[in-house]
């Protein structure tokens, strides 16, 4: 089992369709995981500033604030408070490739979080294109887009995959082999999403140690 595990992708606060705990940090305990990026769900149903005041107000070094930004071309880009940001194009209704997105991210200079069903796999390419130093990390990806996934980090170099959903036989050690440990990050989406399910999946990969070791303390990227 990792040393350390850190969950580059769990929630936390209220959802319109389910009653959740508000504290994480019991079931982080339980499975294990001494570290969490998370993210307010005001910020993703309701008010994003609301839900990034309240996240920022969590004052626990064990969780790591990941605000989400809605990109204006009429405001001024934010001073970076964060090591990661989240950006939800589709749910938030605005452009992922601009022409105001990749100026903010260009000033910004921060980890952006994108959950695949909040985008598409050319606007990634056109991204990365128009913003290359720009590291992304790809949220949700599933099992069954493996080849689309795969075609996407053989040529987007600064993309990296949250594992959660890759609960396919042999499906991370396939990415590890073709991308590199290095590139894969441990996330479970909890509490919207099972987190015992990628806990799982951490513990039983068939890797190297140093390789799940990687993967658990947040790949090259965290």
């Amino acid at each position: 089992m990792p040393k350390f595990v850190t969950d580059a992708h769990r929630l936390i606060g209220p959802v319109p369709f389910d009653d959740l705990p508000e504290d994480p940090l019991p079931d982080m305990d339980r499975l294990g995981i001494q570290r969490a990026y998370v993210t307010h769900t005001l910020s993703l149903f309701s008010d994003p500033h609301a839900g990034n005041e309240a996240l920022l107000a969590l004052g626990d070094p064990r969780l790591i604030p990941v605000p989400v930004l809605v990109p204006d071309s009429a405001g001024p880009v934010p001073s970076r408070t964060a090591p990661m940001v989240r950006l939800c194009p589709a749910r938030h209704r605005f452009e992922l490739t601009g022409p105001t997105t990749p100026r903010w991210l260009g000033r910004l200079r921060t980890i952006v979080a994108i959950d695949y069903e909040e985008t598409s796999p050319g606007r990634l390419f056109a991204l990365a294109r128009q913003v290359p130093e720009q590291k992304i990390l790809l949220l949700n990806p599933g099992y069954r887009r493996l080849r689309t996934i795969g075609e996407l980090m053989a040529e987007i170099p600064n993309l990296w995959l949250e594992i959660g959903t890759v609960n396919t036989q042999r499906g991370v050690e396939w990415l590890a082999g073709r991308f590199g440990a290095e590139r894969l990050v441990f996330g479970t989406g909890a509490p919207v999403l099972d987190d015992c399910g990628p806990r799982f999946l951490l513990d039983h990969l068939d890797l190297p140690e140093k390789d799940v070791e990687l993967i658990a303390a947040g790949g090259s990227l965290l």
